[in-house]
């Protein structure tokens, strides 16, 4: 398994137009799926005049988690086209939703695939992409003396040190990639005197 996945770092907008029909796209960082239908549930609100709010999302470093929804078009032709742009972007912890203004003419179901597809790609483009590792932290106590083998082994497991306390008894934690822990692990018991604890 990877620990290491793109995301989006902000907020970003794309638009697309046809034959009257307006479709504006928003790419969003999300966590979760809770914060998926918290922003879904402000779109609502915020475009409550639109004929169709229509939304793909993708969690999980794999992109294990995914939903396209056409709310209310033709089935395929705008959940699936913007999933579809989450994918060629390889991204995940995206939501891209796309709002459509109808414009009184009918644009077919290859007109509406390339719209939503169009606008979904345009606020993609405009999102600067990151990449992000999942990490796991680690606390861990020692006696003063063993600072500088400590230290070294941190550093070059390339550990994050948070909240250190050095006294008679040492103690910290460390965030580090998920990929490196059993090294760092492995490193640190060789340590005398050190304690490690795994926080869940």
């Amino acid at each position: 398994m990877t620990d290491v996945y793109r995301t989006i770092a902000n907020r970003s907008e794309g638009l697309y137009k046809d034959k009257g029909s307006k479709f504006l796209a928003f790419a969003l960082p999300v966590e979760g799926l809770l914060e998926v239908h918290q922003e879904l549930e402000q779109f609502k609100k915020s475009y409550f005049d639109a004929r169709h709010i229509c939304y793909a999302y993708m969690l999980g470093v794999e992109g294990e988690q995914y939903r396209g929804n056409d709310d209310g078009e033709p089935s395929g032709t705008a959940g699936r086209p913007i999933l579809g742009q989450i994918r060629s972007f390889k991204l995940s912890n995206v939501l891209v939703v796309v709002v459509r203004y109808f414009g009184g003419v009918l644009l077919g179901t290859g007109g509406l695939t390339t719209a939503y597809k169009t606008a979904a790609a345009a606020a993609l483009s405009n999102a600067r992409i990151l990449e992000k590792t999942l990490d796991a932290e680690i606390s861990l106590s020692f006696e003063y003396p063993y600072t500088n083998e400590v230290m070294n082994v941190i550093n070059e497991c390339g550990a994050q040190i948070v909240n250190p306390q050095y006294q008679e008894l040492c103690s910290m934690s460390l965030s580090i990639r998920l990929s490196k822990v059993e090294e760092l692990k492995e490193r640190l018991s060789k340590v005398e005197s050190l304690h490690i604890k795994n926080n869940e």
